[in-house]
């Protein structure tokens, strides 16, 4: 049974992140353990989801750009990440049934690390990622471009794989963009075009404070204007009880009369009321505030902060919402996680 852990680290594993690393192709390291590693058992299984969450054109008239996603175990976060990446297979669906539609060919993936300590943002040197129902294609032209900055680290092969939060998403995208539901890899007669006609650019994002924050998302920003990129910020919300260090409960902040597992629900939706106002002070305020272990913080920030750079006018709304576990005693834990979709409006200053 997987078990997801916050690992905060003091300081950085020697030769972590380097400069002229080896492209590499990415393998699916927690594949056999977080998640199935039989490629038509995946598939199925991700299938189901998106068809339980499946979304609806009118709930999706405006073109979807981003999504927040869970990161655990798929017998845990699975479902809830369902309802964002409803929203990628919806945008690639339509696009590819209707004129005037952009399809993502470029899928950025922002996802914190866990498990070395990280001072800024890096991306992956892979030339290739294994998401098990197939290779999904780095993006090296943009990986250099990013690289080019000056703000960019290299991470070498062993800290990519270790890395679940990017990883865990990789299927998820694979099978989002593969638009036949009937569709599997395993099967001679309908094995799909998994992983074909797009690229994807794997980025990890390390302790960044408020102006490294804006950085990030003026460069970033260009990007997500253009309606042929797709961004992926990966994070889970709290993470409650003392393995995590983290147990916060009273009968005031929140109302009186709450149990344990409805005051981190109130905590968390605080956080996603202020997510969803693309509030980046306030985000960062609340966090200070709350302490809330809310893993994929730094992405997120770097997402509100594209969105302010951006040229466009985007809405944020939150789709789902779960935990592992009710707890109801303090020796209890839990996780929790959010999917969350961001739509276009219409470009700033445009006439309506």
């Amino acid at each position: 049974k997987n078990v997801l852990y916050l690992v905060l680290m003091a300081s950085a594993e020697p030769g972590a992140f380097a400069s002229g690393v080896t492209r590499y192709r990415r393998r699916a390291s927690h594949a056999g353990s977080w998640y199935t590693s039989q490629p038509s058992t995946l598939n199925a299984q991700l299938e189901g989801w998106l068809a339980t969450a499946a979304v609806s054109r009118t709930a999706a008239s405006a073109p979807a750009r981003a999504i927040i996603a869970p990161h655990a175990g798929y017998s845990f976060s699975g479902p809830t990440a369902a309802h964002a990446y409803g929203h990628l297979r919806h945008a690639a669906a339509v696009a590819s049934s209707a004129e005037g539609q952009v399809r993502p060919r470029r899928v950025f993936v922002l996802g914190p690390s866990h498990h070395v300590y990280l001072e800024g943002c890096a991306v992956s040197m892979a030339s290739a990622c294994d998401a098990v129902l197939g290779d999904l294609v780095v993006d090296t032209e943009v990986v250099e471009s990013l690289l080019a900055t000056g703000h960019f680290q290299q991470t070498t092969s062993n800290v990519d794989e270790d890395e679940h939060s990017i990883e865990m998403h990789l299927p998820y995208i694979t099978r989002a963009m593969e638009t036949d539901p009937s569709s599997d890899p395993a099967d001679a007669h309908n094995p799909g075009t998994f992983g074909e006609g797009f690229s994807v650019v794997c980025i990890m994002v390390g302790q960044v404070n408020d102006q490294q924050q804006a950085l990030y998302g003026s460069i970033l920003a260009p990007y997500l204007e253009d309606p042929e990129n797709f961004f992926v910020v990966s994070s889970d919300f709290c993470h409650w009880g003392s393995r995590f260090r983290c147990t916060p409960f009273d009968q005031k902040t929140y109302g009186k009369g709450l149990q344990i597992w409805e005051y981190i629900s109130a905590m968390d939706h605080e956080g996603m009321d202020i997510i969803e106002a693309q509030d980046a002070r306030g985000f960062n305020a609340y966090l200070q505030r709350t302490k809330n272990t809310i893993c994929g913080r730094y992405p997120i920030a770097v997402l509100l902060q594209t969105l302010a750079a951006a040229g466009d006018d985007y809405e944020v709304k939150f789709e789902s919402y779960a935990q592992s576990s009710q707890v109801t005693k303090k020796t209890d834990s839990s996780v929790s996680y959010a999917s969350a979709v961001v739509t276009s409006r219409v470009a700033r200053g445009a006439s309506s």
